[in-house]
């Protein structure tokens, strides 16, 4: 049941799992699908804890550095799969084994390399907002998709190459619209410097 109600929002999105449609997927009727869950809220949380599984569970190996570096590229990773996830990874109230696992490892290599209980919470708010917006940005982007740069580069010069906008200009011309430009590549920069900070933070704060 789990891997047709997780191949049908991977297709249409979160907002075509229903039951009626559930049950459509399966080639069964709407009332069998009540022999395994009572509602849909129960759908939405093993399918939750299922993208959750897909993570990689941070460790010690290599340093709390490294651990958060593969773990961030493992979320962006798995969103990318799933973007309908993207709002719904931590608003679940029944969070699943595989959920409470992550979340779990995550805090263990944090404390484990010094980090106090108040610096944990800061770190694991700042790295899970950066992620989690950088999927939603990038699922959103026109430029994320399978069309080629040079499908919209036009359009956006004549917009911006009235002179009111020189800013967007630039950008779009110099970065944006050259060949080779992925708003992907970006990921890493910002992630590297939020461990930067990170870093700092810890060496200044844990002597």
């Amino acid at each position: 049941m789990l891997s047709s109600a997780l191949a049908l929002v991977d297709e249409s999105g979160i907002g075509s799992l229903t039951i009626r449609s559930l049950a459509q997927a399966m080639g069964a009727k709407p009332m069998a699908i009540y022999h395994y869950v009572a509602n849909k809220d129960e759908i939405l949380d093993s399918l939750v804890d299922l993208v959750f599984s897909e993570i990689d569970l941070p460790s010690d190996h290599g340093g709390w550095r490294v651990g958060m570096y593969r773990r961030a590229n493992s979320v962006r990773a798995v969103l990318q799969r799933h973007t309908w996830a993207i709002g719904l990874l931590e608003s679940r109230t029944s969070p699943g084994p595989a959920t409470l696992d992550h979340h779990e490892a995550t805090l263990g290599v944090l404390r484990r390399a010094g980090f106090s209980v108040a610096m944990t919470a800061h770190a694991y708010a700042l790295l899970d907002s950066y992620i989690y917006g950088f999927a939603l940005q990038e699922s959103a982007l026109p430029l994320s998709g399978p069309e080629p740069v040079s499908d919209i580069a036009q359009p956006m010069r004549e917009l911006f190459s009235g002179g009111k906008y020189p800013y967007l200009y630039e950008i779009a011309t110099e970065r944006v619209l050259q060949p080779g430009y992925s708003f992907g590549d970006e990921f890493e920069i910002g992630l590297n410097v939020i461990l930067d900070a990170l870093e700092d933070w810890i060496s200044h704060h844990s002597r």
